[in-house]
C-alpha cells in the first residue's frame, strides 16, 4: 500500500465527517429525462420521508431544483397527472410508492398496478421510475451536507462521488504534490488531471500526456529522457522527450500499471534524484515537472506478484485520488447523456429537438430508453456512454425521437433489452456467457428481483446465472427473504394489511408470489379475505 494520502472518492463506501461518522441520508428524486432538456439534473429531496411523513408526487408538487440553487419549478409536464402519486416511508429504509386508480402511468422496470415497495438496498442502488412514458425520475440517496465546491472543474454530475473529486482537486491543484489517479477504464482520469494543471499555478506551462503502456522498452529513455543528437542509430537531431517537453508544467503518466519493468526502474530513479540523464548525455538534467498519473489496474495485487514495484507507488501515490465508477453515480447519467447530446446536435444543426416549444410534443429521448440507460452497468462507463450517445444520435439524425438500432443494441447486451413482463424472463442475446453467481452483489440482485416480480426464475435469467444458483446468492445477503424465511405472523399481519390481496402482499414481503401462494395455503390463509 502507497504510504501516501489515500482519497476515496468512490460512492460504495458512505460518505463520513472528517470525525469519522457517517453521514445522514436521505431519499432524493432527479430528473433523468424531461421534454425540456435543461430540466435534467434538477433534484428534491424527500427529507420528509425521514421524518415519517408521505410525499406526493404530481403534475405541481413538488418543485425540482437544480443543485445549489435556491428556486425551483414543479415538473409541469401535461401529460402527469394532478392526481398524486403517494410515496410513503415504511420504516428501515423502505418506500412504498402508492399509485391510485386513474393517476400517472409508472413504470419500474415494470408497469406499477397500485403499489410497489422500495428496499433500502435497491435505493442505493437508484430506482428509475417512468411516468407517462414522458418523464424519467430516478429515486436514489444523497448524502446531507455534501462538500460543495467553487465551481465545477469542468465535470460535470452532481454524485456524491463526482463532489468529492472536484473536492480533492480543489485541495491539491496549488500543491506540487504528486497525485495518482485510480479507477476503472473511461471514468475521467485525464480530464481529473486536467483540472489538477488547469486550477494550479502551473497552468500556463504545458500539459505532456503520455502512455506509459505504449512506450516501447527500447525506446523508452529516449522517449522520457530526451537523446542528443548522434546518440545511437538514426538520432539525426536532438530529441527533447517528455519530461523536457513538461518543464514548467505537468507530465501526466497514464496507464502506469502498462509500464515495463524497465521503465518502471527508470521512473523510479528520475522520482528519487529529481535528476534525469538524456541518452548520449554526460551532465544530468533537473527535472521540472509536476508528475501526475493515473491506472485502471489493482497494484497492490501487481505488487504481491511481483509485477509492479511498490517504491514506485510510494513514490507517484503522494496523494490517491479514486474514481467512482458510472454505475455508482447513476443520478449523473442523465445530465452526461444531455450534454453529449447536446455537443452532438449542435454540430449537426438539430440541438431545437431537446427543447421543443409545444409542451404537447412527444420528448425526443424516449423515457423507456432512459430508463434502461440507467439500469445498464456501464463497464466502460463515461467514455462508453459518450459513444453510444453520439451512435443514438447519428443513427437517429431527422428523426423526431431517438430509435435504438437493434445490431447496437446486441452489441450492449440485455441490460438495454426491453424489460420482461411481470414473471417473465428477459431474453438473452444467442451465444452469451453465463456467469458465476460470486460475481452478483446484493444491488443488482434486488433490482433483477424486482424486475421480475420476485420470481426467481425471472430473475437467475436475467443475472445471467442457473436457477439452481440464485438460493446460494440470496443467502449471501441477509437484508434479501425467500417466502421461506417468513415467519407465521408476519404473513398473517401482511395478509390482514393487504387485505387478501396476492399482488399486494408479494410487493410488500418481496418474496415469489408462487412461494407465497404455498405459505398461504399452508397457513389456511389462500381464499380467506380479511
Amino acid at each position: 500500500m502507497a504510504k501516501g494520502v489515500i482519497a476515496d472518492a468512490s460512492t460504495a463506501d458512505s460518505p463520513r465527517r472528517s470525525s469519522g461518522v457517517p453521514l445522514p441520508t436521505h431519499a432524493a428524486l432527479t430528473i433523468a429525462s424531461h421534454t425540456l432538456a435543461h430540466r435534467v439534473g434538477e433534484r428534491c429531496v424527500l427529507d420528509a420521508l425521514a421524518a415519517g411523513k408521505e410525499v406526493a408526487l404530481a403534475r405541481n408538487t413538488p418543485d425540482f431544483v437544480k443543485p445549489g440553487r435556491a428556486l425551483g419549478m414543479s415538473l409541469a409536464d401535461p401529460f402527469v397527472s394532478r392526481k398524486p402519486i403517494r410515496l410513503v416511508p415504511r420504516g428501515e429504509g423502505r418506500i412504498q410508492i402508492l399509485i391510485d386508480e386513474g393517476g400517472t402511468a409508472v413504470t419500474a422496470g415494470a408497469p406499477i398496478h397500485r403499489l410497489l415497495e422500495i428496499g433500502p438496498g435497491e435505493l442505493l442502488a437508484g430506482v428509475p421510475l417512468e411516468l407517462a412514458d414522458r418523464v424519467v425520475l430516478l429515486l436514489h440517496q444523497v448524502v446531507a451536507d455534501e462538500e460543495r465546491t467553487r465551481d465545477a472543474l469542468g465535470m460535470i454530475g452532481e454524485s456524491a462521488g463526482i463532489r468529492r473529486v472536484r473536492a480533492h482537486v480543489e485541495r491539491l491543484a496549488d500543491l506540487h504534490v504528486p497525485v495518482l489517479l485510480r479507477g476503472e477504464t473511461g471514468t475521467g482520469k485525464e480530464l481529473v488531471a486536467r483540472a489538477l494543471h488547469d486550477h494550479g499555478p502551473r497552468r500556463g506551462g504545458p500539459f505532456v500526456s503520455v502512455n506509459l503502456g505504449a512506450v516501447p522498452r527500447e525506446l523508452a529513455a529516449a522517449e522520457l529522457f530526451g537523446a542528443q543528437k548522434g546518440a545511437y542509430t538514426g538520432a539525426t537531431r536532438d530529441r527533447e522527450g517528455f519530461f523536457r517537453a513538461a518543464r514548467g508544467g505537468t507530465l501526466f503518466l497514464d496507464e502506469v500499471g502498462e509500464a515495463s519493468p524497465e521503465v518502471q526502474a527508470m521512473l523510479l530513479r528520475v522520482l528519487e534524484t529529481g535528476e534525469m540523464y538524456p541518452v548520449g548525455g554526460q551532465a544530468p538534467v533537473a527535472t521540472d515537472a509536476r508528475i501526475l498519473a493515473a491506472t485502471d489496474a489493482d497494484l497492490d495485487a501487481q505488487i504481491r506478484d511481483g509485477h509492479f514495484k511498490a517504491p514506485l507507488l510510494h513514490r507517484l501515490a503522494g496523494y490517491e485520488i479514486r474514481l467512482p465508477p458510472l454505475r455508482e453515480r447513476r443520478e449523473d447519467i442523465g445530465v452526461l447523456f444531455y450534454h453529449f447530446a447536446r455537443e452532438e446536435l449542435s454540430a449537426l444543426g438539430e440541438a431545437h429537438r431537446l427543447s421543443p416549444e409545444d409542451p404537447y410534443t412527444a420528448p425526443w429521448m424516449p423515457a423507456s430508453l432512459m430508463a434502461r440507460l440507467l439500469r445498464f452497468a456501464w463497464p466502460g462507463n463515461i467514455r462508453q456512454l459518450r459513444n453510444l450517445t453520439r451512435q443514438l444520435v447519428i443513427g437517429s439524425r431527422g428523426s423526431a425521437q431517438v430509435t435504438l438500432d437493434p445490431r447496437l443494441l446486441a452489441e450492449l447486451g440485455e441490460e438495454l433489452a426491453p424489460p420482461a413482463g411481470p414473471g417473465r424472463p428477459a431474453q438473452e442475446p444467442p451465444g452469451k456467457p453465463r456467469r458465476r453467481p460470486s460475481e452478483i452483489g446484493e444491488a443488482e440482485l434486488l433490482a433483477a428481483l424486482r424486475e421480475s416480480a420476485w420470481d426467481l426464475k425471472g430473475a437467475s435469467d436475467r443475472l445471467g446465472i442457473p436457477r439452481s444458483s440464485i438460493y446460494d446468492v440470496i443467502d449471501r445477503y441477509p437484508g434479501i427473504r425467500t417466502a421461506g424465511d417468513l415467519d407465521a405472523a408476519e404473513i398473517e399481519q401482511c395478509y390482514e394489511a393487504c387485505g387478501g390481496d396476492l399482488d399486494a402482499m408479494v410487493q410488500r414481503l418481496q418474496v415469489s408470489e408462487r412461494a407465497l401462494k404455498r405459505r398461504l395455503k399452508e397457513l389456511g390463509l389462500e381464499g380467506r379475505r380479511a
